[in-house]
C-alpha cells in the first residue's frame, strides 16, 4: 500500500493507520512519504505556531505530527525510515519522512 502526504490531514491518523494494518496481509508493507514534526526545536516551535493556520488554509494539513509514532500506535512496525528537509520548502513545512512499515506476520 502507498500513502503520500495524507496522514497529515486525516482527523484521527492512528485510527487510519489501524485500518491500514487491518487490510494489509500479514507481513504486508505500507510505503509512505509524509511531512511532519521536525527534530530541530527551533523549527518545531515554528511548526507549532503556524499549525492552526496551516490546517485552515491547506485542507486540514498538520505540519507538526509525529509520523513514526502515529504509524507505531496504529500497529505497524517500521522497516525503513529516511528523513530530510525537502528542497525548496520552508523548514517548518519541509521536514519529510519517507519509509516502509509492515504489518505483523
Amino acid at each position: 500500500m502507498l500513502c503520500t502526504w495524507t496522514v497529515c490531514s486525516i482527523p484521527d491518523p492512528v485510527v487510519a493507520i489501524s485500518e491500514v494494518r487491518r487490510v494489509l496481509r500479514p507481513g504486508g508493507t505500507f510505503h509512505f512519504v509524509e511531512h511532519g514534526r521536525s527534530p530541530d526545536e527551533k523549527v518545531l516551535k515554528w511548526q507549532n505556531r503556524i499549525n492552526g493556520i496551516q490546517r485552515k488554509v491547506v485542507c486540514g494539513c498538520n505540519v507538526n505530527r509525529d509520523i513514526p509514532a502515529i504509524i507505531a500506535q496504529g500497529g505497524l512496525s517500521m522497516v525503513q525510515l529516511d528523513t530530510l528537509y525537502s528542497h525548496g520548502e520552508p523548514k517548518s513545512q519541509g521536514w519529510t519522512f519517507q519509509g516502509v512499515a509492515s504489518a505483523p506476520p
